[in-house]
């Protein structure tokens, strides 16, 4: 079954990606989508409420544009609001990210439980990113926003790391891309090497769910399979687009 949630205008939503922090719409008008798409997403089970902290969530935005190194990003400000209030309302003690370039998409995530943002404890937050450069640029930026090492980035292939991840997995992020064959069609290897530790009702977040929906094609028949996934929804907030599954 293919569940959706659409903004109206979704397709109209653009970000400049190298100027990511302008404002692209009244504050009201972002929090609205972002709050429908939140009760769509508690309607369907996988979030257990709506409510997060929006004060919190905007001392996260600032601390990101004043501390962090972003060339470029194609996390839209609605799509920073929803993945930031998905970890404030599920609060992963363990959450892993993969494929996340200069650690922007894994601050999104991460910052529900470090720095400005932070409302709850997490345990362990790893972002993986396969680019060693990248690595060491979005460790530089987390550890401007986290200095306790919660939080931390690695230089690693994403299916090596969620293959040997040790316990329980509550959350997972993908937004990988692997080898010229592959694509983004990586997603499916990522998350079926760690699926025996996804927790039940944990949460698998994997972005470009509208833009590279055809390379992604296999990965979303199988997170929309119940033999494999209790739920998933693709949820079009902007041109990119995440698709939220629930195991």
């Amino acid at each position: 079954m293919n569940l959706e949630h659409r903004a109206e205008d979704w397709a109209t939503y653009r970000m400049d990606m190298r100027n990511p922090h302008i404002e692209l719409e009244p504050p009201d008008k972002e929090i609205a989508v972002v709050q429908a798409a939140l009760e769509r997403l508690h309607s369907l089970g996988i979030l257990s409420s709506v409510a997060y902290d929006d004060s919190r969530f905007l001392a996260h935005r600032r601390a990101v544009a004043e501390r962090f190194e972003i060339p470029w990003t194609a996390i839209t400000p609605r799509q920073q609001r929803l993945i930031y209030a998905i970890n404030a309302i599920a609060r992963p003690e363990h959450m892993l990210a993969a494929g996340v370039f200069c650690g922007n998409t894994f601050i999104s995530n991460a910052g529900a439980a470090v720095g400005p943002g932070a409302c709850y404890a997490a345990r362990s937050l790893v972002g993986v990113e396969i680019k060693p450069d990248e690595a060491e640029r979005a460790e530089r930026n987390v550890r401007r926003l986290d200095p306790t090492g919660v939080a931390r980035v690695v230089a690693a292939d994403a299916v090596d790391v969620a293959g040997d991840h040790d316990g329980d997995l509550h959350l997972l992020y993908l937004d990988a891309d692997g080898d010229a064959a592959r694509g983004k069609a990586i997603y499916l290897d990522i998350l079926r090497a760690c699926y025996d530790r996804l927790v039940p009702g944990g949460i698998v977040l994997a972005h470009n769910s509208v833009n590279c929906a055809e390379r992604l094609a296999p990965y979303l028949d199988w997170v929309r399979d119940p033999a494999n996934m209790r739920v998933s929804v693709n949820i079009i907030l902007d041109g990119e687009g995440l698709e939220v599954s629930a195991r």
